[in-house]
């Protein structure tokens, strides 16, 4: 297979990261921790679940279902021209998926951190494996596992932009509405049993992950987004690459730009590089937000219909630039206080507000009532979902299995 140069991993990235093209398609990733209905804190055989899956057939809304390494499902839409399309075809999925398991006695729960269970390693691709032999090697060990099996998000996925002027706007706001994101849907008190003193230990998890492929990638001197990407993907160290044998390996002990240097890399292993890089807005020929808390099935639309509101409609995007503004790196005042740091607190109310007015004008009246009631009772009252957390603990943890 050929080579890659420097050139060609530029031209990839400015022609398939950062693809540009109308605004307007709009998806989002679901995450769910599975646990047994009366009895959350016993660990769930991540084989019998992938079973009962399969057996019951593709999501009728045509979601992917993929599995996180501690058994966490994920269902990940279809691109749809609007917010109400994909509301109602990732809803039926979601219930598909609840109804599979039901029977059971399994249940899909909306954390951003297993509350209750301590990670338990079950993937059976062996790249898993190396992704976790990375983490211990490189320090990472509690992150690593911790992430890889207990963490579970609502992710957005939204247009790149209609040209390299607007992506590069988009990219701006996308990370500046980061840190609101993760206050106002913080999710995760709790971690094996114990609180944390953060509202999103999820937040805290990927902030103590190997910053190389973690940490933001915008910088305040505005440099070109795909330029930025680039310099990203090539500094960060290279997790896990295939063998002559058709195997995996972990941690060669380089960066991709020292690989590149030494010219063995393909497009094959560029193109699964940048899948093992977990920047809180990744650009993969759309801007992906990851940095939002999985929730309670009832609110998982909402983020969804925050984030897109936010950023597909002209007005809502100017309010929220200029409120968000001044909380715009305020990313771990966020995860620790959430909407009870004033400043958060009032970009939220700003951001939520021109949403709500945003919903109509892009065919999504029907989210309104859902997105106001989640204002309602968080928002307006610097809360967050975080905050509902019962005072008690479970009373005992189960110890790591990997």
């Amino acid at each position: 297979m050929t080579r890659l140069t420097i050139d060609e991993v530029y031209q990839y990235i400015r022609g398939v990261c950062f693809k540009t093209g109308p605004p307007g398609t709009v998806g989002a990733e679901t995450e769910w921790l599975v646990t047994h209905a009366r009895d959350p804190a016993a660990h769930v055989p991540a084989a019998g679940v992938r079973a009962l899956v399969a057996a019951a057939g593709p999501p009728p809304g045509g979601s992917r279902v993929t599995y996180e390494p501690g058994g966490q499902i994920e269902l990940s839409s279809a691109p749809f021209p609007g917010l109400g399309t994909l509301h109602a075809e990732l809803a039926r999925d979601v219930a598909f998926l609840r109804d599979v398991l039901a029977p059971a006695g399994l249940a899909l729960a909306g954390h951003g951190v297993d509350p209750l269970r301590a990670p338990r390693f079950q993937a059976e691709h062996p790249r898993y494996a190396c992704m976790r032999d990375y983490f211990v090697a490189g320090g990472f060990a509690d992150a690593g596992l911790a992430m890889m099996c207990t963490t579970a998000s609502v992710q957005v996925c939204v247009d790149i932009g209609a040209d390299a002027a607007d992506a590069a706007r988009r990219w701006r706001r996308a990370h500046a509405l980061g840190p609101v994101l993760v206050a106002a849907f913080a999710n995760s008190p709790l971690r094996a049993g114990r609180r944390t003193g953060s509202r999103s230990s999820r937040q805290d998890v990927w902030t103590a992950l190997d910053p190389c492929r973690t940490l933001p990638v915008y910088r305040a001197d505005g440099a070109d987004p795909a330029e930025a990407w680039t310099r990203y993907a090539l500094d960060a160290r290279v997790m896990v690459v295939r063998t002559a044998d058709g195997g995996w390996a972990a941690d060669p002990g380089m960066t991709f730009g020292a690989w590149l240097a030494k010219g063995e890399p393909t497009l094959d292993d560029l193109e699964y590089h940048l899948s093992t890089l977990f920047p809180p807005v990744r650009p993969r020929g759309w801007l992906e937000l990851r940095m939002i808390d999985a929730l309670p099935e009832r609110y998982w639309p909402v983020p969804v219909a925050v984030a897109a509101a936010l950023l597909d409609d002209p007005a809502a995007a100017d309010a929220a630039e200029a409120a968000v503004e001044p909380v715009a790196d305020r990313w771990s005042t966020a995860a620790r206080d959430a909407l009870a740091d004033p400043a958060l607190a009032a970009a939220a109310r700003t951001c939520f507000a021109a949403a709500l007015d945003a919903l109509p004008r892009l065919g999504a009246a029907g989210l309104r009532p859902l997105v106001a009631e989640y204002a309602d009772r968080y928002v307006e009252r610097g809360r967050c979902p975080a905050d509902d957390a019962p005072d008690q603990t479970a009373p005992h943890v189960q110890e790591v299995a990997t």
